[in-house]
Parts: structure tokens; sequence; C-alpha cells
């Protein structure tokens, strides 16, 4: 069956629903060699994490150490252009949380960079939205050069697929379900991040808030988030008790 999910997946270049289609109507498929390390649903050192997601990958391709996806692990998002307070708080959190946590993030500008930066002296993992090769964004290559080599960057999508957008907020739902919890350090409204809200709510796991200033462009969905309900993170006893 391995080799089966990769020669689908290479086929719809990682289209998770043609996927599904291929394997009911057991379309034809020929073996293939492939450059990079990959585990598919059906094997037993998939993420225990992802198999009871309502869409659970049917394959991931990594670079790194998969055995970081079955450690205590949280995820931490944000803007991708944050002001220098939410950068500030980021790097706190993180440094507060990496000794004992995995961090986890989806290796974009902004948030996700600074979480991963910070992190690189202990364990993290990015979870990106196209082909390891593409190297996305620019900004992002070398920081995803260095987790690959020494801690865990994953993607449902083989060599060569390019970031399209639709692909991240299908992509958040991997990045929800690794963590037992969810960060939010600062989010617009209308945000990308606020849909990785969602999927770490549909898979019950707790969403904590960074609060912000009332005229704070970057912060105003996460004040949201925390009228509605979400953990409030304000003191270090607040990251300790997650």
């Amino acid at each position: 069956m391995r080799k089966q999910i990769l020669a689908y997946a290479l086929r719809y270049q990682g289209d998770w629903n043609k996927i599904a289609k291929a394997i009911a109507e057991q379309e034809r498929w020929t073996a293939i060699s492939y450059p990079e390390n990959y585990v598919t649903v059906f094997e037993e050192a998939y993420p225990q994490a992802l198999r009871n997601l309502q869409f659970a990958p049917w394959i991931l391709f990594y670079r790194g150490d998969l055995s970081l996806t079955n450690q205590s692990a949280i995820s931490v998002v944000g803007s991708r252009n944050p002001d220098e307070y939410a950068l500030r708080q980021c790097q706190r959190i993180v440094n507060l949380l990496k000794p004992h946590e995995v961090i986890i993030s989806g290796l974009a500008k902004g948030i996700d960079g600074a979480a991963h930066q910070e992190a690189l002296s202990h364990r993290t993992i990015g979870v990106i939205g196209c082909g390891l090769d593409i190297g996305y964004p620019k900004v992002n290559r070398q920081l995803q050069k260095q987790m690959e080599e020494h801690h865990l960057v994953l993607s449902e999508y083989p060599n060569g697929v390019k970031p399209l957008a639709f692909h991240f907020p299908w992509r958040n739902r991997i990045l929800a379900a690794l963590g037992r919890a969810l960060i939010v350090v600062a989010a617009a409204p209308h945000s990308g991040t606020m849909l990785t809200v969602n999927e770490a709510l549909a898979c019950s796991r707790p969403v904590y808030c960074v609060p912000h200033a009332m005229d704070s462009p970057c912060g105003l969905g996460c004040n949201l988030l925390i009228s509605q309900g979400a953990f409030i993170l304000c003191e270090e006893d607040d990251i300790a008790n997650i």
C-alpha cells in the first residue's frame, strides 16, 4: 500500500480528494522511486495525532526526525506582519515552552518564522503547503534548511508542487492537530490564522491567545477570540499551565 499511495500522490500532486478516489477505485499504478522520506497513513510510523482527523493526510513527505511528531508539542501561529510587541511575546512564550515542548508552526514569515527561530536550540516542526524542494517563502529558506537538518519539516505535497493559496488553509489542519494546544500570538479578525483556530477547535485542541491593544491591527483577532472564550496569556504562570 505504501508505494501505491506514493504513486497516487505523485500523480495527483498531493490532492487529498483525488487520492481518495484513486484508492476507492483501485486505479492502476506503477511503482516509482522517490528521493524524499515519506510515510503513509497505513504505516505504524505515521503521526498518531493525525489519525483521528476527518481528512487525515494520506501521505507525508518529510526531512528530519519524524519521531518529533509523537512528542509533546504545542502549535504557535500568528500574523505574517506582526508588530514588535507580538514578536517579543512570541520569543518569550517559545523560550518558556521549548525546554519541554516541541514547537510547531507553518514556516511562514512573521510569527511562524520567529517561533521556529527561537526553538532552534531545542525542537521544532515546520508544516508547509508546498513541496519540500520549493523553499517558500524565500526569507525562510535558510531556516527551513536548518530545520531539515536538525529538526523536522513535513508536507503532504510532493516535490515540485508550488505554494498555491488554497494549500495553506488545508495545511492548517495538520499544523493544529500535531500540537496538544494552539497559541495565537497575533491575528487579524479575518486572517488565515483564524482558520487555524477553527481547525484546532475541530480536533478539540484548547486555544490560547496573547492580548493586544485595542488599536493593534495585528492583534484584533486575538482580542476577539479572548472575548469568545479563548484562554488568555498574560503571565508566565499562564504559559506554564498550558
